[in-house]
């Protein structure tokens, strides 16, 4: 795959104003944002899975012990979901998760938070919502990565390509889960097969990678594998199917 530049591009889509926090106490391993499609191309019994996925994998305990495996034994994580341009949602705010309590009580909130479907896509919106997230991270990380998952290609706001191109320009590193269903999008077959499209215009930076599931019933085995990969910061083949 040809190596991308960082084009740093000035501009972008409005997002919400926040102020910078000071960063608190107990450095994390890895800052990890998980921007999670819900445009209206997932159904309700997909969002369900995709939210299950993350919720059984972030509680399981291997995915803990690995934490904990860590050089400091923690990491940060914040929930998100996404859908067009004008759409970008914090569900869960930053955790700090270093211990099996700490992650079955992310995995509770998570259960609890009202869910919402929005037509449209829009990676690019994603992206630069979580490199704001990012920067309102109270951690201090040693790694920052956004994590995209998602069933269809960039249909709204910027191209992905320039989000993706900014996030990587301030050091984070992007990987994809996307989600590989059969269904048409807009009434017409993907351009392209949607992993490629995710290696090619969605993750970057520093060992950046998809996993990509078959299906939403393939998802949550997804989320674990590449909840690992990213915890462990480790390298491997660029794209992979589960």
């Amino acid at each position: 795959m040809r190596r991308r530049t960082l084009l740093g591009a000035a501009g972008g889509v409005a997002l919400t104003s926040y102020s910078r926090p000071g960063r608190a106490d107990g450095p994390v391993d890895v800052a990890l944002v998980l921007a999670v499609d819900v445009s209206r191309s997932v159904d309700e019994d997909e969002a369900r899975l995709q939210r299950e996925g993350y919720r059984a994998a972030v509680s399981d305990s291997r995915i803990v012990e690995a934490i904990r495996g860590g050089m400091l034994g923690s990491i940060a994580v914040a929930y998100t979901e996404w859908a067009g341009i004008e759409y970008q949602r914090l569900v869960v705010p930053w955790t700090r998760i270093g211990s099996q309590r700490d992650a079955d009580v992310w995995a509770e909130a998570l259960t609890q938070a009202p869910r919402a479907s929005l037509s449209w896509t829009s990676i690019s919106g994603a992206i630069d919502h979580a490199r704001q997230m990012m920067d309102q991270c109270p951690h201090e990380a040693t790694r920052k990565v956004i994590d995209i998952s998602g069933d269809g290609v960039n249909n709204s706001g910027p191209p992905a390509e320039q989000a993706r191109d900014r996030a990587v320009a301030e050091g984070i590193t992007i990987n994809g889960l996307p989600i590989l269903n059969d269904r048409p999008i807009l009434g017409a077959p993907p351009p392209i097969p949607l992993d490629v499209y995710f290696r090619d215009s969605v993750i970057g930076g520093n060992g950046a990678f998809v996993i990509a599931a078959e299906d939403f019933d393939a998802f949550g085995n997804a989320v674990r594998r590449k909840l690992i990969r990213e915890i462990a910061g480790v390298g491997g083949p660029l794209v992979t199917r589960v």
